[in-house]
């Protein structure tokens, strides 16, 4: 069982782990030793995330979700299967936790009417050093 939160903890039974080859470091071994993981989790089929973190799940994941609801995490960082495999489930770990936190709503505001003059006054001040650029037509040499 991997702990994500107190009360929620995935069986590793649920993640599947590929093994791919790996562009990067490691010389002429790199050819020869499959050491890059591929993490795969199915997000609606794991019955121990409430359905609200299954859905802000699916959406921070983003690009990393599959058509099938499959959340796909390469990790490739480190030159050794276990590394890579230890990295992919701690970001795995990081984006549930991101995901259980609920986001806050966004109260809309208004601006001050100090900022508004501000901004006038900006605005004015602005449009005055312009004004002085200009070269005026009934000004003669």
């Amino acid at each position: 069982m991997i702990q994500i939160t107190r009360t929620i903890s995935i069986d590793e039974d649920e993640i599947r782990y590929d093994f791919v080859r790996a562009s990067g470091p490691g010389g002429q071994n790199v050819n020869k030793v499959a050491t890059a993981v591929q993490l795969r989790f199915n997000v609606q089929r794991c019955s121990s995330l409430p359905e609200d973190v299954r859905e802000r799940l699916v959406r921070i994941a983003g690009k990393r979700m599959s058509g099938d609801s499959i959340l796909i995490l390469d990790a490739r960082r480190f030159r050794t299967q276990e590394g890579n495999r230890r990295d992919a489930i701690n970001r795995l770990i990081e984006l549930i936790r991101k995901a259980v936190g609920r986001p806050k709503l966004r109260r809309q505001t208004r601006p001050t009417l100090a900022s508004k003059r501000r901004r006038l006054d900006f605005k004015n001040h602005r449009g005055g050093t312009k004004r002085l650029r200009r070269s005026s037509p009934f000004i003669e040499d």
